[in-house]
């Protein structure tokens, strides 16, 4: 049960997340890379279980067993459920073609405290630099905008889309820190709002659909049973 064979020999799905996903990369961006695996379902027959997630082999990578994959997204986690609305996939095989075609099960109301929460960690982090330091990671303060931006759309349109498009040039400005701190402070404020004002009207259902997120993962383990 080598975690990088798990990796190298039953991903689903693999895509690049970070500023190339965004749309945010420049010269010295990094290339983060993310995964999915189904662990073959007899691993799971043992005392010892199979890995519920791996880091690399590669650098900047990491990747999920199948089901705590599901478990993170249908509890709206927020780098779960980009992962799924990334536009770089690098591969998909047939059963994470059918995890792709899931995206919209795992959505719910839920994304908006997930979103809103880890938004409210960040934000007391860039509050400790200024205090500290007298002024963000505007690099963290960048990503923070676009995270707010994300997540009031998702829950005006019932759609998640990750890259910035047309935004990108005022979200790099922010990053050189060209934007003073005051404003991107009221920004955020702004979108945070904006987010909460949405929430009231949005049209993504309560509850994802836990049942045919578990009816896939039924099958899929099924189908990896039966194979050699």
């Amino acid at each position: 049960m080598d975690p990088e064979l798990l990796v190298r020999d039953h991903t689903i799905y693999a895509c690049v997340m970070g500023s190339r996903a965004f749309g945010l990369a420049t010269e010295d961006s990094d290339t983060d890379r993310r995964g999915v695996f189904l662990a073959p379902t007899p691993l799971f027959w043992r005392f010892e279980k199979p890995p519920a997630h791996v880091e690399g082999p590669a650098d900047e990578q990491f990747s999920w067993e199948l089901e705590r994959f599901c478990e993170l997204a249908l509890r709206a986690n927020p780098n779960v459920l980009e992962c799924l609305h990334s536009p770089l996939v690098e591969y998909a095989d047939a059963i994470g073609r059918e995890l792709l075609s899931l995206r919209d099960a795992f959505l719910s109301r839920r994304a908006h405290e997930t979103f809103t929460r880890y938004a409210h960690g960040q934000r007391r982090k860039l509050d400790a630099d200024v205090r500290t330091h007298g002024a963000p990671r505007w690099k963290h303060a960048m990503h923070l905008l676009r995270l707010l931006e994300s997540a009031r759309d998702l829950l005006r349109t019932g759609t998640l889309t990750i890259d910035v498009g047309d935004r990108r040039e005022s979200l790099l400005a922010v990053k050189r820190g060209e934007v003073p701190w005051p404003e991107v402070e009221a920004r955020m404020t702004r979108l945070a709002r904006e987010s909460d004002e949405a929430a009231h009207h949005t049209p993504l259902p309560a509850e994802p659909d836990r049942r045919r997120v578990e009816d896939f993962l039924v099958r899929a383990r099924h189908t990896s049973a039966l194979q050699p």
